[in-house]
């Protein structure tokens, strides 16, 4: 071996041994990216995918595996460069769909709270069970005593007293309501509502309106509570009341939206409505029934709310 040749090998040692501390610096770099993307890569997963995993979420950008279009390099920098830059690009899609999807949630939420005041405001003081007030043109008026010079006044005659008006109920429609049983089964809320459905299966129905406002009265905290308000819409629902009944459904949804009948409430609210003429709001609670509970709605619920959709032409 020559001289130069010896020379030339120590001079390509001296070169690689320099170059080992760069190329060491640069790959503790890129794994700090690396370290840093995955983080959060996951935190927006997280936030994107609240139900997945806390340890793996499958990334949305796959892989590029397609032969031929993806330059080979048997440098490990190189491809860990590619690595990283293929994950700055995944987080940043991931992000982007992160700010559409809050911005898309923030609108449906002004969207909500916008239908529901308006509802608020429509049903905030109904008429109580229909019965309107006197208006004021109508109120009798009382005219102060005429004062007379006569020194004896023909005394006036009494008119003759009329018959006292009947205050008992209709003894037919009291020996129907006897027929119905009374539950005793020991639990007080429960017979109470069990007597006013019983009362409505026999189309009793001023009489189940009656003893149901009197279980959402007495045990509004109960479970009894969502069925005996819904149960009083459907009363005044069959009894050609859809005013009435609208407002006694929503108040059921709006006060206990985790009842066992407030998707029944929801769904005979836009019944009601449509039954009102008011076709617009009949399809705003069509609608909120589909985004409140959808598929976890019973099948029967979801069975009717198709029917009611179609006929009000939803």
């Amino acid at each position: 071996m020559t001289k130069r040749h010896i020379t030339f090998l120590g001079t390509a040692a001296i070169a690689l041994v320099a170059m080992a501390p760069g190329a060491q610096a640069q790959n503790a770099e890129i794994g700090k990216r690396v370290d840093r993307l995955e983080k959060e890569m996951r935190a927006v997963q997280r936030s994107v995918f609240p139900g997945g995993s806390p340890e793996f979420f499958e990334g949305e950008i796959a892989p590029d595996n397609t032969p031929g279009e993806r330059v080979k390099s048997s440098a490990p920098v190189i491809d860990l460069t590619a690595r990283v830059d293929a994950l700055e690009a995944q987080l940043q899609t991931l992000t982007g769909q992160t700010e559409q999807n809050a911005f898309q949630l923030r609108e449906l939420e002004k969207q909500f709270t916008a239908y529901k005041a308006e509802i608020d405001k429509r049903f905030a003081a109904p008429a109580a069970d229909g019965v309107e007030a006197t208006p004021a043109s109508l109120a009798p008026t009382v005219k102060p005593p005429v004062t007379t010079s006569t020194a004896a006044a023909t005394p006036a005659k009494k008119p003759a007293p009329k018959p006292a008006a009947a205050t008992t109920p209709d003894a037919a429609r009291l020996a129907l309501v006897k027929k119905v049983e009374i539950p005793a089964s020991g639990n007080e809320t429960k017979d109470a509502y069990d007597y006013g459905y019983r009362l409505w299966e026999a189309k009793l129905y001023p009489e189940a309106q009656a003893q149901l406002k009197q279980v959402v009265t007495k045990w509004p905290n109960s479970n009894q509570a969502s069925f005996a308000q819904n149960l009083l819409g459907r009363a005044y629902l069959d009894e050609g009341k859809p005013s009435l009944a609208a407002v006694a459904f929503y108040n059921n949804y709006k006060d206990r939206p985790s009842g066992a009948r407030a998707p029944h409430s929801l769904m005979y609210m836009g019944v009601a409505l449509d039954k009102l003429g008011r076709k617009a709001d009949a399809c705003k609670a069509f609608r909120e029934f589909d985004e409140v509970y959808g598929d976890k709605a019973p099948q029967d619920v979801r069975t009717d709310a198709a029917a009611a959709k179609t006929k009000a032409g939803c």
